[in-house]
């Protein structure tokens, strides 16, 4: 399936995208990776991918959202952006996750890809304004995947999200990206209500038809002031996801991809093995997007560096969790997340002001940490990837 996968690509990205992403985000995520690993064993710390939440404005209004819209809206500078991303080159990294709210609504946005054309970005976005014209100057850039929501099929999809004819604007995007030769993925994040919709190979088939290049697929986490814990996944669900991902990729007709599990299937949380942070629309620099509180805020953007080795909130973070639990702990232990991130004197950066009492009142769920019942990977290209590439790091001892 791989070599169909790769000829199906190579007929249907143009060319220049594919070089790009093949030495941008391939050949310079495993550089950064290797570095990472290498200023670990320095006693150095930085990571290797940053997320950046670019703006709080948004379009829909999504249910399990913790993204809170302000007026004026909170929003990364391109100054400030232009600051920091030159620090993460100076480190070796080449790779960034461009969020939201909804992160075309941010002005600099195409101005910011502009300027490093030797970085490669990967875009988050409910795709209701990634339109032909949008498709078309993201294929002169050439440097930028849009990875577009679907969060269900047309009846769950208006439901989670809080609008009218989201689905068909979604697959209107994936047209478009398809149209303009784009490498283009899916993302979604499953619920109790979508998993049979979400979680099969007639969506799987569906969607790689429509000109989809990967899917990267959620757990459901009911965070933000309307979590919907309802919705959230059992833990036979969670091992059907993760059953799914394994048997289906060796042969699906496009990349499935999750950050929950490293190749022997143990469970595993990015932000405790230290490898992506997050940066939220204020500055703040997060463990990861739904973790709303923090003590260290990028500012200008200069000294990030500095910031990361010497924060001593980041290091008690990841030594506390990975003796708790190697999988979510926000959903499995909310009231001891609260606890932590007040004695560690962080501050709730969420702009609502309500997180440690939302923590404080949320009802603990079925993590991805199934200790005992590991899935390991069977195709041996993602066993690989995972155990050299993206999750070698010992961050549970």
């Amino acid at each position: 399936m791989m070599t169909r996968f790769a000829w199906r690509v190579l007929r249907e990205v143009d060319p220049r995208l594919l070089w790009t992403l093949a030495t941008r985000c391939g050949w310079g995520g495993m550089r950064a990776v290797d570095r990472f690993n290498q200023r670990l064993k320095r006693g150095e710390y930085f990571p290797a991918f940053l997320f950046f939440s670019i703006t709080n404005q948004c379009n829909l209004s999504c249910q399990g959202c913790w993204v809170t819209p302000s007026n004026p809206p909170a929003e990364l500078s391109l100054e400030t952006l232009e600051k920091v991303i030159t620090t993460c080159k100076e480190k070796g990294n080449a790779f960034f996750g461009i969020l939201g709210g909804e992160p075309l609504l941010h002005k600099g946005l195409f101005d910011l890809f502009e300027r490093h054309p030797n970085c490669y970005f990967i875009l988050f976005t409910n795709g209701l304004m990634l339109d032909a014209a949008v498709a078309q100057r993201l294929r002169r850039l050439g440097n930028v995947t849009p990875l577009i929501s679907i969060e269900g099929l047309e009846t769950e999809s208006d439901a989670r999200r809080g609008g009218s004819g989201v689905y068909g604007a979604a697959l209107d995007a994936l047209r478009y990206c398809h149209e303009n030769k784009l490498f283009t993925g899916v993302a979604t994040s499953v619920t109790r209500n979508s998993i049979d919709d979400l979680v099969s190979e007639k969506f799987v088939a569906e969607i790689a038809k429509r000109g989809a290049h990967y899917l990267w697929y959620y757990i459901y986490r009911p965070v933000g002031p309307h979590p919907s814990p309802e919705r959230a996944l059992s833990k036979e669900q969670i091992l059907q996801l993760r059953r799914f991902m394994v048997e289906q990729r060796p042969k699906a007709p496009l990349m499935l991809v999750d950050a929950y599990w490293d190749d022997a299937g143990r469970a595993l949380c990015p932000a405790v093995s230290g490898i992506a942070h997050h940066i939220a629309p204020n500055g703040a620099i997060e463990l990861c997007p739904v973790l709303q509180f923090a003590r260290e805020n990028i500012g200008d953007g200069t000294g990030l560096a500095e910031k990361f080795q010497q924060s001593e909130f980041i290091q008690a973070f990841r030594s506390a969790t990975a003796q708790r639990t190697r999988g979510c702990i926000i959903m499995e232990d909310p009231q001891w997340l609260a606890k932590f991130a007040r004695e560690q004197g962080a501050i709730d950066s969420s702009g609502r002001g309500t997180v440690f009492e939302e923590l404080d009142s949320f009802t603990p769920c079925a993590s991805h940490d199934i200790p005992g019942e590991e899935i390991p990977e069977k195709s041996w290209y993602y066993r690989f990837a995972k155990k050299h590439w993206f999750f070698g790091f010992g961050a549970y001892g």
